[in-house]
């Protein structure tokens, strides 16, 4: 069975594109007493408060409708941010030659827990970047996280 966060993504992601935005992601998280459904939206002008409330009343009614979430939620609609978490494989193809930060659930080798270069290539099992030194090549199943980076 398609978790929470798929069955919403199904459900939002032609709604979403109709007008006119990409949906990056989708979050459902407990988090204290709470939980928390958060829809990251992007555009390439990127997004701001409007977009935000286009999009969380575009989906409001159809997500009541779906009733996939059985526990009192909070509704949040955002950007994914400029350091953003890269998930899913189409996160990864467009941050191609894009700096990035990962970090590891063990050591590596080398007794990091975290690296940083440019993102040269991935597969289903592998991560590859490129840093000052060294072509590094990093297992999927030891990737806790990875996100861009932006030099402010």
């Amino acid at each position: 069975m398609a978790s929470i966060e798929e069955r919403v993504e199904t459900l939002l992601k032609g709604t979403i594109e109709k007008i006119g935005y990409d949906l990056y992601d989708v979050e459902y998280a407990k988090e204290g007493k709470n939980y928390f459904l958060r829809i990251f939206i992007d555009k390439p002008e990127g997004i701001d408060l409007t977009d935000c409330e286009k999009v969380n009343d575009a989906i409001n009614d159809l997500l009541d409708e779906a009733d996939y979430i059985k526990e009192q939620y909070f509704l949040e609609v955002s950007s994914p941010g400029i350091e953003r978490i890269l998930k899913k494989d189409k996160h990864l193809e467009q941050n191609i030659g894009k700096e990035v930060q990962i970090k590891l659930f063990q050591k590596d080798e080398k007794g990091k827990k975290e690296q940083q270069g440019i993102l040269e290539e991935y597969t289903e099992q592998t991560i590859t970047i490129q840093n000052e030194v060294d072509k590094i090549e990093i297992e999927r199943k030891n990737v806790a996280q990875i996100k861009t980076v932006y030099h402010w």
